[in-house]
């Protein structure tokens, strides 16, 4: 049986033991032989922010009930402006037992009023009796931006897919994207504790609105064309990107547990187009996939999209970090040196060729069996230069690697950089790259670090590690910075 990423990160962050984290990080420079999507732009007058997911916080007593809390962006760090949680600010629910208000978290502007908007995943949400040791039903709260803050709030469940609650973990990820070209974003659910294997919600489509019914997507839909089996958790992860340049977004759906009986929990990455009833599908057994589909790699455990090479399509980066590199001796479950497969965007959209993968044992560090390379990924051009960096969590070794992109074939491991902190808090459990600043997470300790970047353009990471200051600190049990947006 394969684990969710969700249940295993969370799992992770609580069995570490809290340790002070340094209050700079220190960088391991590359060797000589190795080499969240930002947040959108928002109108005049809307104010940007950044979201700090903590869904084991206790709230009005209520253990693990969980919070978000928005920042203001600030040149020295964050400006907390105020808490989320259930049953307060227009919120709907009530703080409860386990509810985990914040398992995901995503901004994007829904309704099309040019203010950014967002959407917080409370998976373990249940409608009516909570049953012990289940995965809980789920439901997806958003809060509608305005030039003056955050204005309705609405919330979606499973019913608005025309079906009726069950252990689906409805919001255990979240993602948007453009999906019809309106100029509005869609919101994509993904719900991978659904009967079947899982699902993903996409909600806004064709002018709808995106508190209305959504359009319901599983791998038994007829144009997905894919077995299924009930711990594929399609939906654990989710990214959404322009992969073919179009000017229309496309979904990319992780299914972690995925393989079938002959590989469990390999893993399966699914390209979906709703608009043109059109997916395909990968694993590191399709054709030019580097790398081989093996037991508890989890290929998709992750997913990012930017673009590396500046050609104006998106590439997508897929978290393997089950991958073993340092051995040959199959693990499973939370363990693995960890990868990250990149493949690019082009005319005819995603596509293998050319395709990298990229492990500790060509960048700067080394890989060992509980590194989990790969276990969140964000991108963002930190060096200015109009090309995205790659920045991948090891959250096993306490690490974050940052790759750069370069106009001259995407990703490169010239001048690569690794930044290490808190290994017992789990950090880079989650990254983001908003506002020209790195952050990192250290939900295991409940400290969020911010790197400032500098310009520097070519194959540059961008990252200043000498920046580095731990600028929040949620509670110790909180997985303060769980999720980051």
């Amino acid at each position: 049986m394969s684990v969710s990423r969700t249940s295993a990160l969370l799992a992770v962050a609580l069995a570490t033991p809290v340790v002070a984290l340094p209050s700079l990080l220190t960088a391991s420079p590359a060797s000589a032989l190795a080499v969240a999507r930002t947040a959108p732009i928002v109108a005049k007058g809307c104010p940007a922010f950044v979201a700090v997911a903590s869904p084991y916080a206790t709230v009005n007593g209520k253990a693990r009930a969980g919070a978000v809390t928005l920042y203001g962006s600030a040149r020295n760090g964050l400006i907390p402006q105020k808490t989320l949680h259930q049953g307060a600010g227009g919120i709907g629910g009530s703080p409860e037992l386990n509810d985990s208000f914040g398992s995901a978290i995503a901004q994007g502007d829904f309704n099309g009023d040019g203010c950014t908007d967002l959407a917080i995943g409370v998976s373990e949400e249940f409608f009516g009796s909570r049953v012990p040791g289940a995965d809980g039903n789920g439901v997806v709260h958003i809060l509608f931006g305005t030039r003056s803050g955050s204005g309705t709030v609405r919330s979606i469940d499973v019913t608005k897919l025309g079906r009726k609650h069950g252990t689906d973990r409805f919001g255990a990820a979240l993602a948007a994207g453009d999906l019809d070209g309106d100029g509005d974003d869609e919101l994509i659910v993904g719900a991978p504790g659904m009967t079947g294997g899982g699902g993903v919600g996409v909600f806004g489509m064709n002018h709808r609105s995106p508190y209305g019914k959504g359009t319901l997507v599983t791998q038994a839909t007829s144009w997905v064309h894919q077995g299924r089996g009930q711990t594929d958790l399609f939906g654990e992860t989710l990214a959404a990107g322009d992969f073919n340049g179009d000017g229309k977004d496309e979904v990319a759906v992780g299914a972690p547990g995925d393989g079938g009986t002959k590989a469990p929990g390999s893993g399966v990455v699914t390209i979906i187009d709703p608009r043109k009833r059109h997916a395909s599908a990968y694993t590191q057994n399709s054709r030019n996939v580097l790398g081989s589909a093996e037991r508890w790699d989890a290929f998709g455990s992750d997913l990012a999209t930017g673009d590396f090479n500046a050609d104006g399509r998106d590439d997508l980066a897929i978290g393997v970090p089950g991958e073993d590199v340092s051995s040959t001796l199959t693990r499973g479950m939370d363990y693995g040196d960890g990868a990250v497969n990149v493949l690019y965007g082009s005319a005819r959209g995603l596509t293998a060729a050319h395709n990298e993968m990229w492990t500790q044992t060509i960048l700067a560090g080394i890989p060992r069996y509980y590194d989990r390379f790969g276990s969140s990924l964000a991108t963002g051009d930190l060096n200015g230069d109009k090309d995205d960096e790659l920045i991948v969590g090891a959250p096993g070794e306490g690490a974050v690697q940052v790759i750069p992109g370069t106009r001259s074939g995407g990703l490169t491991r010239n001048h690569n950089l690794l930044l290490t902190g808190d290994r017992t808090g789990a950090f880079g459990s989650s990254v983001l790259a908003e506002g020209g600043k790195l952050l990192i997470a250290s939900p295991g300790s409940g400290r969020l670090t911010v790197v400032s970047t500098k310009v520097k353009k070519g194959s540059y990471p961008g990252a200043v590690p000498g920046t580095a200051r731990v600028v929040r600190t949620g509670g110790r049990d909180d997985l303060y910075g769980y999720a980051l947006s």
